[in-house]
């Protein structure tokens, strides 16, 4: 019986960023609809073996995105010229405006995921790595501070900050999603506002800036009603 000859090319095996690409357009294109480790591997004609040399579920791959998404802003961040020098204030909005510029490169997927069969707060789960990196890049970014922020940080453990910065960026999440505005200039003022309240409760006058983020809060939800 003759047989095929044995192909010398060997077939390129996808990366973990390769996977992440397939994930991402799979449920856009199905809607998440009946998406398990089986089906996947089956469509991308990949070895159930190689998928889990990478990931340990379909949701181990939902949380790694978000790192992603976290990891490409660091880096964009980082090579900014003079970044090291910015002040605590600019470094936060360089890093909440880079996170939201990615996030928009990809907002069908993040509106998707986040809203996915209107599990609300269980949604929340994928973002658990990425809660991780955030929170360590706001302590790191209080540890490098020489003397600007150091004194006043003495009132507020670095935790409890990086907490309130999470919940902070939680806030802004919600209302970028919501945001219907040209270029999503509401959410660039929301950042800004922010910001400067979460820099200022460092302070000793915080009441200003929390008054105008309230009223801005309070005038966009009368005129979304």
């Amino acid at each position: 019986m003759a047989t095929a000859k044995k192909s010398t090319a060997k077939k390129q095996l996808p990366d973990d960023n390769q996977i992440i690409a397939w994930y991402m357009e799979d449920v856009l294109g199905n809607e998440g609809h009946a998406l398990n480790v089986y089906s996947f591997c089956k469509q991308h004609d990949l070895e159930e073996a190689i998928f889990y040399s990478f990931f340990g579920s379909i949701d181990a791959i939902r949380q790694e995105i978000w790192v992603k998404f976290f990891e490409n802003a660091v880096v964009a961040i980082e090579k900014e010229p003079g970044y090291s020098a910015y002040s605590d204030k600019n470094k936060l909005l360089t890093l909440y405006f880079t996170l939201f510029e990615i996030l928009t490169l990809n907002r069908s997927y993040v509106l998707f995921a986040l809203q996915e069969q209107n599990e609300g707060m269980r949604s929340l789960m994928q973002l658990k790595q990425f809660r991780n990196r955030f929170k360590d890049f706001i302590v790191h970014i209080i540890k490098g501070t020489d003397n600007e922020m150091v004194a006043k940080v003495k009132k507020v453990t670095s935790p409890a900050f990086s907490e309130g910065a999470w919940i902070q960026f939680l806030l802004i999440l919600r209302f970028w999603m919501k945001d219907n505005s040209r270029g999503f200039e509401k959410t660039d003022i929301i950042i800004e506002k922010s910001v400067n309240t979460v820099v200022d409760l460092l302070d000793t006058k915080p009441l200003e800036n929390l008054i105008d983020l309230g009223k801005f809060l309070w005038k966009e939800r009368k005129s979304s009603l």
